[in-house]
């Protein structure tokens, strides 16, 4: 495991930059893992998506199939892409928060 800094905390995350603590997350981590992914801004969209993980997985335990975040988001998958480029499972989950999904999201 590594840390990653973000102001005055650090953080702790696994080989892929997924944070190990999900307790520390806030908006401020989000922007800086997002960077990380190639995202130089977060825009409205970005966080429609990012809220939308969070929101499902804090409810359910896992992150939502790719299916249910493109219906729940209004987003096809390709504009999912273009918000993080790197995909809905590591680039859009990493800046959720969320644990690396062991599938497909």
């Amino acid at each position: 495991m590594s840390e990653f800094k973000v102001g005055d905390t650090s953080i702790e995350v696994d080989e892929d930059g997924f944070i190990q603590e999900p307790d520390k997350w806030n908006e401020d981590v989000a922007k800086a893992l997002a960077a990380t992914e190639g995202v130089e801004e977060m825009t409205e969209d970005h966080w429609k998506v990012v809220n939308f993980l969070r929101e499902y997985y804090l409810e359910y335990g896992v992150a939502p199939m790719i299916r249910k975040l493109c219906k729940s988001t209004g987003f096809k998958l390709n504009k999912i892409y273009e918000l993080f480029p790197s995909g809905p499972a590591k680039g859009a989950c990493k800046v959720a928060g969320l644990p690396k999904p062991t599938g497909c999201v």
